[in-house]
């Protein structure tokens, strides 16, 4: 095979977003021979599909939220949406942040781009386009797709959306049921409710956003059921389209609608039907078809890569790196550009001044109002280390006084706090300004702050962090009491 090969390089990376761009930009400062291939659109994730337009949605949503309940206040307006004027400004947002990810990419060198799908043989080389490239090291973020189950796309047709689609909408649609109740589903179903959009969420868990811990679960279903329609623990039987009835042929020019039929959590069998079915039920990685198994990248049942350093992405012994929404880890942004930064490193001879950032803190947070942010330790996980004795500190902000002041009173937080130690193990919530509780408890995560340290930071008042502050008092009080006793009172509670 060697006579075939069309070119030599020391690294070569495969998929351009967030991962990928990290992996090069880093890799090219000291290697002169990289090239990075790419199948689709040279922006990210992020940027094109992910976090930017859906925050964009938002903020239109909030806008007309806010406007239309204010009459609490003494404040009452009239309310126009104008659909098409919401996704122009999503779209021209979109291609704003774009455009610096396009320029940046345009200044790489032209023979350093490879626009192509690219596939690894049976020896190992790269094959994309007519070309056969040979690399010391290979570098693969191909990213993730919206995952949509089997034989949906034809039933559903036009009136199938997932996030990958979804900003493309030219308009606002009169009705739309989203599947999934995670980050995406929950963020996108809200934002469309608040813009006038009849939203009906299914889910086939009674939960929302993942969440473990069951007392957290309860409070944002009860927070976010009072704005939205949401069939928990429903089980779709079957999907697709109908002649709508309602249709004005002459205006529209659609005549079909879409349908669900389930089973809602009693066991009785209903329909949904309206314009859209909106499929957010998660991504999955994009390594399939690539052929990593060529190269001695052995895959696990869901397609994730075994072996893998989590803070490189390396794959035990091999010269190959599997980083971002490719691995299957954490599919978040900020680990993407993280293990792109230290894969970038490590592929370059000079071991010693690589920087390898250290894994981050879990952390996540759902968008929604109120927003619910999980961080460090899971409960199920710390209840899962019988070495581990732990309190949970909590606050409820039902009745937290900034809070109410602001309108935005529904929520809990729970801080789970290791007696030996006095430090947070982690911490799951539902909350008005959750992503910065959540931020400040992370960076006591990652520095090893003490419950003591953090008490004795100064909380402003009067600010909805003052309530992060009344759940670290509970977790130091709670420290006091013997843990047997503790044991019995947690379980009681």
């Amino acid at each position: 095979t060697s006579q075939n090969v069309t070119r030599k390089v020391a690294v070569a990376v495969i998929g351009a977003g967030t991962a990928g761009q990290n992996a090069f930009r880093q890799a090219k400062k000291n290697v002169e021979d990289v090239i990075i291939i790419n199948d689709g659109f040279w922006t990210t994730t992020c940027i094109t599909v992910g976090c930017m337009p859906s925050k964009l949605l938002i903020a239109a949503a909030d806008r007309a939220h806010d406007a239309k309940h204010s009459t609490e206040f003494g404040v009452t307006a009239t309310v126009q949406i104008d659909g098409k004027k919401v996704m122009e400004r999503v779209r021209a947002e979109r291609q704003h942040f774009a455009s610096y990810i396009e320029k940046q990419v345009a200044s790489w060198p032209d023979d350093s781009k490879i626009s192509g799908r690219a596939y690894i043989n049976k020896h190992g080389l790269i094959e994309v386009n007519n070309e056969l490239i040979q690399a010391d090291k290979i570098i693969i973020a191909t990213g993730s797709s919206t995952s949509i189950p089997d034989g949906w796309e034809k039933k559903l047709g036009d009136t199938i959306l997932t996030s990958d689609t979804v900003f493309e909408l030219t308009d606002l649609p009169q009705s739309m049921a989203v599947i999934g109740a995670g980050a995406i589903g929950l963020e996108l179903a809200q934002a469309f409710t608040r813009l006038g959009v009849k939203v009906t969420v299914f889910n086939r868990v009674k939960g929302v956003a993942g969440l473990k811990d069951d007392d957290i679960n309860n409070k944002a279903i009860d927070c976010l059921s009072r704005e939205l329609t949401m069939h928990l623990g429903s089980k779709i039987i079957d999907v697709g389209q109908q002649l709508d009835k309602n249709t004005d042929e002459s205006a529209h020019k659609k005549c079909t609608a879409a349908f669900i039929d389930y089973e809602d959590s009693a066991g009785d069998l209903q329909q949904w039907h309206g314009d859209y079915v909106l499929v957010a039920t998660g991504r999955r990685n994009n390594i399939a078809e690539l052929g990593v198994e060529n190269l001695g990248v052995e895959l696990d049942d869901k397609n994730r890569p075994k072996n893998l350093d989590k803070k490189t992405g390396k794959i035990g012994d091999l010269d190959v790196y599997i980083v971002g929404d490719a691995n299957a880890n954490l599919p978040l942004l900020h680990v993407a550009s993280d293990e792109g930064f230290s894969a970038g490193s490590m592929v370059c001879g000079n071991k010693k001044d690589a920087y390898i950032r250290p894994p981050a803190t879990p952390f996540s947070i759902v968008f929604s109002t109120p927003q619910i942010v999980n961080v460090g330790m899971s409960l199920p996980d710390i209840q899962a280390d019988s070495t581990l004795e732990y309190v949970i500190g909590k606050v409820s902000f039902d009745n937290q006084g900034r809070s109410r002041v602001m309108g935005v009173n529904c929520g809990l937080l729970h801080i789970y706090g290791c007696k030996k130690t006095d430090r947070i193990l982690g911490a799951s919530m539902v909350a008005p300004d959750a992503e910065y509780i959540g931020h400040i408890l992370a960076m006591a995560i990652t520095n090893d702050l003490s419950i003591k340290d953090m008490l004795d930071t100064p909380f402003y008042h009067p600010t909805i962090l003052e309530g992060l502050r009344t759940a670290l008092h509970d977790v130091q009080n709670l420290m006091e009491i013997p843990y047997q006793a503790l044991d019995t009172q947690q379980n009681n509670s």
